[in-house]
């Protein structure tokens, strides 16, 4: 059967600002333009290795939405079901620097964004379920109450339509309004994917397990195929009905920024199980790819091409 596209998903796209020296925000004097997003990030990732990937959501009609309307189509994404709303503004975060590895502090200027307005009538579902497949995290489901049953709806009509879903759970406590709200509603997600990729303790803090294989298993008997649990920089544990085991991590020389490297392992794989891999294979090109994210300020220039793909045997 032929399809569409390869990949959707749906999610707000915020514009980033890079502090240009490590330290507390205040003290920066400069800052780097770029784009952030859990979704988009692997959007972005997925359609530089020649996936067909769209993206649904809402931009403000201001510069910054513009900004990033064109730096998703440079990619090559299909944003035919983006909104540019005159009435609503595109939502913004700053990210300071760090120089020890650990994560950089950041400030959301998101609050009533445009993204927080789509609703799940919003959603196409003739467009959608022409894709072999979803991916959507908790980031998105979090912004707004409507956005989590954006979330929802478009899981079950992919399920509905015999596609597969994937989910990161992509936890941001900030935005929920407690912890068992949050732990909740993500479970509530993840229960409803095929594959689930949590981080270790994401995993713990979500289903009271200690262990790579107990999260697995927790989300295994509720039905999910496949789950993947990272480790950092100690790679991966997966578990499905084909396979189950441990995936080494990469060595990286240096870390300059440990955000945007559970999206590029899901780059990783999706693409992989999409292109008929198995799942160690997988796994092992999303601990690849995650390795080459955090050797980079923004969120997306360690996403590879195809060709650097292929160069590494990966």
């Amino acid at each position: 059967m032929s399809h569409a596209l390869d990949v959707v998903t749906f999610g707000e796209a915020m514009m980033m600002l890079i502090a240009d020296r490590p330290g507390p925000l205040e003290n920066a004097q400069a800052f780097y333009k770029r784009t952030a997003g859990a979704e988009t990030n692997v959007a972005i990732g997925l359609s530089r290795l020649g996936l067909k990937v769209g993206w649904a959501s809402r931009l403000g009609s201001d510069s910054m939405g513009r900004y990033l309307l064109a730096e998703m189509q440079r990619e090559g994404i299909d944003c035919s079901h983006v909104v540019c709303d005159l009435q609503q503004r595109t939502a913004l975060q700053f990210k300071g620097r760090v120089v020890d590895g650990s994560d950089p502090p950041f400030e959301y200027h998101r609050k009533g964004s445009a993204a927080s307005q789509m609703q799940p009538g919003d959603i196409d579902q003739a467009w959608l379920c022409a894709a072999r497949h979803l991916h959507s995290t908790g980031v998105f489901a979090a912004v707004s109450d409507n956005c989590f049953e954006v979330n929802c709806k478009s899981m079950a009509m992919m399920r509905e339509a015999g596609r597969t879903v994937s989910f990161d759970p992509n936890l941001r406590p900030v935005l929920w309004s407690s912890t068992e709200h949050m732990r909740e509603s993500i479970n509530r997600l993840a229960f409803g994917a095929h594959w689930v990729f949590p981080g270790i303790e994401e995993g713990r803090l979500l289903t009271g397990q200690g262990t790579p294989e107990a999260i697995a298993r927790f989300y295994r008997d509720r039905g999910v195929e496949r789950v993947i649990v990272k480790l950092g920089r100690d790679g991966a544990y997966f578990s499905g009905d084909d396979a189950e085991g441990y995936v080494p991590g990469f060595p990286v020389a240096e870390v300059l920024d440990t955000v945007g490297a559970g999206d590029g392992f899901a780059v990783g794989v999706i693409s992989a199980l999409l292109e008929g891999g198995d799942i160690r294979s997988a796994v092992r090109r999303g601990a690849w790819i995650g390795a080459k994210a955090v050797q980079v300020l923004g969120d997306t220039e360690g996403l590879p091409t195809r060709e650097e793909l292929v160069r590494a045997g990966m």
